[in-house]
């Protein structure tokens, strides 16, 4: 990866724990990872979903690749550092099976650390033991992921070894997540404004027609073969409004779920966002319910330590094949 990135950029993605895979991906430890072993805590997506954080692995196949530049990313950016590259493509990319071999390797690698409070017994052996064989990944963490012309594969290279799989994508590559055979078992479109007028100022894409093709990729949903996410990453003063615009997307998508998280000052973010930008949990739950009595969807259940809310047109919730 050092030799197609610049050094800055190399160094800033060290700096924030990544552990590089290959020449264009990465795997992050996740704090909710680091809470379920030590404290016996687990996030929300285990609240909402029954996934185990100790056993999941969050990656990415495009670690410093993107089609956007959020305000609200926790991802450095070329901006922030004030060198170039091609952000939207690397010039090579790696097999699926290699990424994923890589992946779980370097997950297992960071998790050794661990084995001395194992010996301490502050970690029990068994859950040190279930996380070295994870079985739930996240593809997700940075960049875009459909930017990986293999992503179906990659899809059935972790699904070949048990694991379940959510997906998130910013949904720009509609034609890409349309020729997915192997469906994640989840999949989540990020929606991060109700017009197209505060998307290019908040989302900033380097790809033209970049709204259109979100709406396209938002109008694919029910084709998708698992359950389905809408996810709003809310920022106090940029896209918080516009409710109505937000429920009319919502009804004509008709996803499974609608997640409605916090933007969280942290990462790079902060050299383009205000702390008071991030909104608290109350303010969360009041966006929620106002999205609730525009679209019919039910607010069923919330996280506060995530700023969190999950909302559902589902009589029960669908379920995740083999989760654990």
């Amino acid at each position: 990866m050092e030799e197609i990135l610049p050094k800055a950029i190399v160094s800033a993605l060290k700096k924030q724990k990544y552990q590089l895979v290959g020449t264009h991906s990465a795997v992050k430890k996740c704090r909710w990872l680091h809470k379920s072993l030590v404290e016996d805590k687990n996030c929300y997506k285990s609240r909402f979903y029954g996934i185990s954080s100790h056993r999941c692995l969050q990656m990415t196949p495009s670690v410093a690749w993107c089609d956007m530049r959020c305000k609200f990313c926790w991802r450095v950016q070329s901006y922030d550092l004030e060198v170039k590259w091609n952000e939207t493509e690397p010039p090579i990319w790696e097999s699926a099976e290699k990424i994923v071999y890589d992946s779980i390797n370097a997950q297992r690698k960071f998790l050794s650390g661990y084995k001395s409070q194992v010996k301490d017994g502050i970690i029990s052996i068994k859950k040190f033991n279930e996380a070295m064989e994870p079985k739930h990944v996240a593809i997700s963490l940075s960049g875009e992921p459909s930017l990986y012309p293999d992503l179906s594969e990659l899809i059935y290279e972790f699904h070949k070894r048990d694991f379940t799989s959510f997906l998130v994508t910013n949904g720009t590559y509609p034609d890409r997540l349309e020729r997915i055979s192997n469906n994640p078992s989840q999949i989540y479109v990020s929606l991060c404004a109700p017009n197209k007028k505060v998307f290019y100022d908040i989302c900033r894409p380097l790809i033209s027609n970049a709204w259109e093709k979100l709406m396209t990729t938002l109008s694919l949903i029910q084709s998708f073969n698992c359950p389905t996410v809408i996810r709003l990453t809310s920022v106090k003063g940029l896209n918080m409004k516009n409710v109505e615009e937000y429920s009319k997307i919502i009804r004509e998508a008709s996803p499974s779920y609608v997640e409605v998280k916090a933007y969280m000052y942290i990462g790079y973010s902060r050299k383009r966002m205000r702390f008071n930008n991030m909104p608290n949990h109350l303010e969360i739950r009041r966006f929620g319910e106002s999205l609730s009595e525009r679209t019919g969807y039910k607010l069923v259940d919330e996280s506060p330590d995530s700023r969190v809310v999950l909302l559902t047109n589902l009589d029960k919730p669908l379920p995740i094949h083999n989760k654990s």
